[in-house]
């Protein structure tokens, strides 16, 4: 499974700096777990059949899941036949309906 990690110096130098804000006291604990989680955007490729899975998962039609990611019917069809690949802002919302569910977007 591959994953997409952005390097970037600058949301190490964020995270580390939540980090001693929150030790010096300045910052509460339920912030500096906020910034973590925006310096941990790493998304991973979605094979075709946990794509599947996935809508499955959620009780909805291609079509409907089409809908909620803002893609055609064609696009779901393609992705779980595997004869295409999700990427870019339609690869992030399915790895955060894998973690948090449909809900998570609708």
């Amino acid at each position: 499974m591959a994953t997409t990690k952005r390097n970037s110096r600058i949301l190490d130098e964020m995270h580390e700096t939540a980090r001693g804000l929150h030790g010096a006291g300045l910052i509460s604990k339920r912030r500096t777990g906020e910034f973590v989680a925006l310096c941990n955007l790493d998304v991973h490729e979605i094979p075709p059949q946990q794509i599947k899975a996935l809508r499955e998962r959620a009780h909805v039609s291609q079509a409907v899941f089409a809908a909620v990611l803002n893609t055609s019917l064609s696009t779901v069809q393609k992705w779980e036949a595997g004869d295409k690949k999700p990427g870019g802002p339609s690869l992030k919302l399915l790895n955060l309906i894998e973690r948090k569910g449909l809900e998570a977007v609708i």
